[in-house]
């Protein structure tokens, strides 16, 4: 019986250093631990560093879509990203009769494909230094890599460096940036 207890104890202790190492690949965001078995929006509510742009996503009704299998490569602001945008705007996309815009700045976040930042580097390397892709709401990004940094620059210009890259999700992975990135308009 002790022999038993002593070979359980060490498959547990095996088995807990198995899950450890392997929720410790995943950075923390916010605070948070992100868990590669969970979907984006369940990793993203935890993030204390991301409420405003999950409550954009509720408000843009874009939970289900970011649920789904996808692949996603999403680039989140952080608070500090929609916090600089001019007094009154993410109160103003909030509201039930600007959805449609909500929908169209969160969408130019999100790329139909998972791409972690070996791949945009590799992406922009082969065109030269920046990779032009189009995002699930029609945008076009510009995808930069230099020395290990990754950037994005939206259509008007603005440039968001990747502040915390592959935070992988069981439907993508995320990218955290420093900028709300906006479509041309």
């Amino acid at each position: 019986m002790r022999k038993f207890a002593t070979l359980l104890f060490a498959g547990t202790v095996a088995v807990s250093a198995l899950a450890t190492a392997a929720y410790a690949q995943n950075p923390m965001v916010g605070g948070a631990a992100m868990y590669a078995t969970r979907n984006i929006v369940e990793n993203a509510v935890n993030s204390k560093d991301h409420t405003t742009l999950v409550a954009a996503v509720k408000a843009g009704g874009l939970v289900d879509t970011l649920q789904s299998a996808g692949p996603f490569t999403v680039f989140a602001p952080t608070n500090e990203a929609f916090a600089a945008l001019p007094a009154g705007t993410v109160n103003t996309l909030l509201k039930p009769e600007n959805k449609d815009k909500l929908v169209n700045i969160l969408t130019c976040h999100v790329i139909g494909a998972k791409a972690m930042a070996a791949d945009v580097a590799k992406m922009a390397m082969d065109d030269g230094g920046a990779h032009k892709v189009k995002t699930a709401g029609g945008c076009e990004l510009t995808l930069k890599a230099d020395g290990g940094k990754v950037t994005v620059t939206d259509e008007n210009g603005n440039v968001a460096n990747v502040t915390v890259a592959d935070v992988e999700q069981s439907n993508g992975v995320i990218h955290v940036i420093d900028k709300v990135l906006l479509p041309k308009m």
